[in-house]
């Protein structure tokens, strides 16, 4: 089956090659000249803007559009609604809000072009090991596109399915993005705990080994965090700066939205936050009231 791809991202790129490895036919465009020759050495056909590449698919034509979420979306839809005709199929893979989804379904629905939201999960790794799609839209164009979905998957069985109407794949993206916050917090907790514990010397990649096999925590995650610590063990290269893509956001103003308490997602958002503060007021201000109603000692700038 014959594709076209927008945006060539770490993600979009490394989806476009597992494409074209599965045997299926893809026509890229992406505002990075370097992006699109890389892509079409390896069997893309290449294209200059959305117009070509849209003139280069065989009807009905199905575009993946895989940009920044908000305004780089919309404008890509826009774009591409002036040039499809009734028939054909935009999919959006990337971390778009739901609601928006819900929105362009129906906005797509009044040009007879079919809309299908894919809330995409498996980053880097996904070229080598698949990817995780939780696909929204309605059937008849999810069907069409089976054998894309089954070649992105880990296997055609496994690791994708269709989970309802227009909006709930990006619905149940944001909800996984929330429940991996959660993860993240807990693990990045318990290897600060151990950290401290300075009395037992513990060899944080080696309870990371440990872990991996035949423990209740084992996971990807887990994974990945024995990777980072037997590339640098006490992470000394890195910055405590954690960046958020909005879906933790999102699955809090949810849960509120609903009536749902979570405070464990609630609270790993916060966290993220508090990661970019390299000076808290907050914190100033807890040492302050401290002293005011109990003496207790502060610490003032130039205290060791």
């Amino acid at each position: 089956m014959q594709i076209g791809m927008i945006g060539l991202g770490k993600m979009g790129a490394n989806m476009n090659m597992r494409l074209l490895k599965g045997g299926h036919a893809t026509v890229v465009f992406n505002r990075s000249p370097e992006a699109i020759q890389t892509a079409a050495e390896a069997g893309a056909t290449a294209s200059t803007g959305v117009a070509d590449l849209v003139s280069k698919l065989d009807a009905p034509r199905a575009v993946w559009v895989m940009v920044p979420s908000g305004d780089p979306t919309e404008a890509v839809i826009d774009e591409l609604l002036t040039l499809l005709a009734p028939g054909d199929t935009i999919i959006d893979g990337g971390n778009s809000n739901y609601k928006d989804s819900i929105r362009r379904a129906q906005k797509c629905a009044g040009y007879q072009v079919s809309f299908i939201d894919v809330g995409t999960s498996g980053g880097i790794w996904g070229l080598k090991e698949g990817y995780s799609l939780m696909i929204g839209g309605e059937d008849a164009p999810v069907e069409r596109m089976r054998s894309i979905f089954e070649t992105l998957a880990p296997a055609a069985d496994l690791g994708w399915g269709h989970v309802g109407p227009s909006g709930s794949g990006h619905f149940v993206k944001m909800i996984h993005n929330g429940i991996e916050y959660g993860m993240m917090q807990a693990f990045a907790e318990g290897f600060e705990i151990m950290r401290q514990k300075e009395v037992f010397g513990l060899d944080l990649h080696q309870i990371a080994e440990v872990w991996r096999y035949g423990s209740v925590v084992r996971s990807w995650l887990l994974d990945l965090a024995a990777n980072a610590l037997a590339d640098d063990p006490h992470l000394t290269a890195l910055k405590g700066w954690v960046a958020d893509s909005g879906e933790g956001r999102w699955t809090v103003a949810e849960a509120i939205e609903l009536d749902v308490p979570a405070p464990i997602i609630t609270l790993a958002l916060q966290m993220r936050f508090v990661s970019r503060q390299e000076e808290s007021y907050a914190a100033k201000m807890l040492a302050a009231l401290r002293n005011q109603f109990g003496g207790h000692a502060v610490k003032r700038d130039g205290d060791s």
